[in-house]
């Protein structure tokens, strides 16, 4: 369940699958840039693209001069929208949000879906509708995110040092100790899906993140 008195926005397409915010302020932007309350990391999204206010107990959706809109159930919006428990907000062409009202049950997206999944917010990981239980170590979650947030990207034994051990950049981080936290992330991994390789390292170059479609 929800807290009784907070509604979530829980992104269900786009890089970030799974991420949940908190609708915890009367005004909440949503854009491209770093200070905005949710970002959405896409140029198809406007630095300030959209906007939630809170207001008598209802939340109000509002698009705020975007070049590629905002729309509610497939439709774009043209004027502020009160929002239901269980729409569909639709951010630019390149995320898909779904907005759960306080007190409401969260759907369980990841249900029968395939791939991992991650809840940022309780830095969990979901696979094939699975939770990891026990959840993952804080460098083991470190590193999957940073992977997950570049899929298809190949990150640097450097980006995987300054993610997961940031105090630990000057004195350096061995090798070995960098081969041995992604082989355990693995096999953590491979508990819920023994026949998909999430994590694939690049031979001279650093790690990429493989999610299953």
């Amino acid at each position: 369940m929800v807290g009784e008195e907070t509604a979530i926005l829980i992104l269900r397409e786009g890089q970030g699958v799974g991420t949940r915010w908190r609708i915890d302020h009367d005004n909440m932007i949503i854009g491209r840039e770093e200070d905005c309350d949710i970002v959405l990391p896409s140029r198809q999204v406007s630095r300030n693209h959209a906007r939630i206010r809170r207001s008598g107990g209802r939340h109000i959706l509002e698009d705020l001069g975007s070049k590629n809109g905002t729309f509610v159930n497939g439709r774009e919006l043209t004027e502020p929208y009160t929002l239901q428990d269980g729409d569909e907000i639709q951010i630019a062409l390149s995320f898909k949000l779904f907005f759960v009202d306080a007190g409401a049950t969260v759907p369980l997206f990841f249900e029968g879906r395939a791939g991992l999944h991650l809840d940022k917010d309780a830095k969990s990981v979901w696979i094939k509708g699975r939770e990891l239980d026990p959840p993952l170590s804080l460098a083991q979650y470190r590193l999957l995110e940073l992977l997950s947030d570049n899929e298809g990207k190949v990150c640097s034994r450097d980006e995987v040092v300054q993610a997961v051990w940031p105090d630990d950049v000057e004195e350096g981080v061995s090798e070995q100790a960098i081969d041995a936290l992604a082989r355990r992330l693995r096999e953590r991994l491979s508990e819920l899906d023994p026949d998909h390789q999430y994590i694939v390292t690049v031979r001279g170059h650093g790690f990429r993140f493989d999610n299953l479609r």
